[in-house]
């Protein structure tokens, strides 16, 4: 039963994880304005994966796609690739995951192809979570080195105008969606050793003994009593009883017989 619980509990988790970081991927608030010296401001900017967006203050937005993909830098292409590794690993575990859950049985599959199937989705799930937290973890740091270079520059004079971006509401939504689906993966895992068979867990291992074998056969000993029944069962090969007479004693042959 706990490990039915883990199992379900570990795909509800795991599935929480992998929409968060679809969730985060399409969202436009990866990086907004930082509004700590200019609190009254006619144009707001945030920006996000694929665009970039203006909101006025009388409320229109324009959004802007990015219209390239080479002219973008190399850290941020990253980012992308990372977080769409991520998505993908994470559908794929949780098709896997459907099939692979104890409780629903599909035909005759055996235990043992389910906890295959269990570990191979919390693989999947791990290996997504840290993609959406590698790619998370890189973009903010991006943002803290312009940040700082931003703000180095304002006070040095050397630009008027500086627009200083700071982490938008995209990074913690996919941090947390990392996180959800490491954790999912780590339980997927946890589960995989309880639908294991237990006579597959261990293995029964024969010993042959160095010599020659030796067979030992039991039965019922005999004691003799000095006395058979049966004189015949004496007797060797190639003895012959002597005839008897018509008065029933025994008659040997003589010496002279056998000349």
């Amino acid at each position: 039963m706990s490990t039915t619980i883990c199992q379900v509990m570990g795909f509800l988790v795991s599935s929480l994880g992998v929409g968060g970081s679809i969730v985060a991927t399409a969202m436009d608030t990866w990086s907004t304005q930082d509004l700590y010296d200019n609190l009254v401001t006619a144009v707001f900017q945030y920006q996000g994966l694929w665009r970039s967006c203006v909101r006025q203050s009388s409320g229109f937005t324009e959004c802007r796609p990015y219209y390239t993909i080479l002219g973008l830098p190399a850290m941020f292409q990253a980012v992308r690739a990372l977080m769409i590794v991520g998505i993908v690993l994470g559908i794929l575990g949780l098709f896997v995951c459907i099939f692979a859950l104890k409780c629903i049985r599909i035909g005759s599959m055996e235990d043992t192809a389910k906890a295959n199937m269990t570990l191979t989705s919390g693989i999947m799930f791990i290996i997504a979570g840290l993609c959406a937290i590698t790619g998370v973890s890189v973009f903010a740091n991006m943002l803290v080195t312009n940040f700082w270079m931003s703000t180095t520059n304002m006070y040095q004079g050397m630009q008027n105008v500086q627009n200083r971006y700071t982490f938008g509401s995209a990074l913690f939504v996919g941090w947390v969606a990392g996180g959800l689906a490491l954790v999912g993966g780590i339980m997927m895992c946890l589960a995989c050793k309880g639908l294991i068979p237990e006579e597959s867990r261990y293995k029964a291992v024969s010993y042959n003994a160095s010599g020659r074998n030796i067979s030992y056969r039991t039965g019922p000993y005999k004691v003799g009593s000095g006395y058979e029944a049966d004189p015949k069962a004496r007797k060797g090969a190639g003895y012959e009883e002597a005839p008897r007479s018509e008065d029933g004693r025994r008659s040997y042959p003589s010496k002279y017989d056998y000349v």
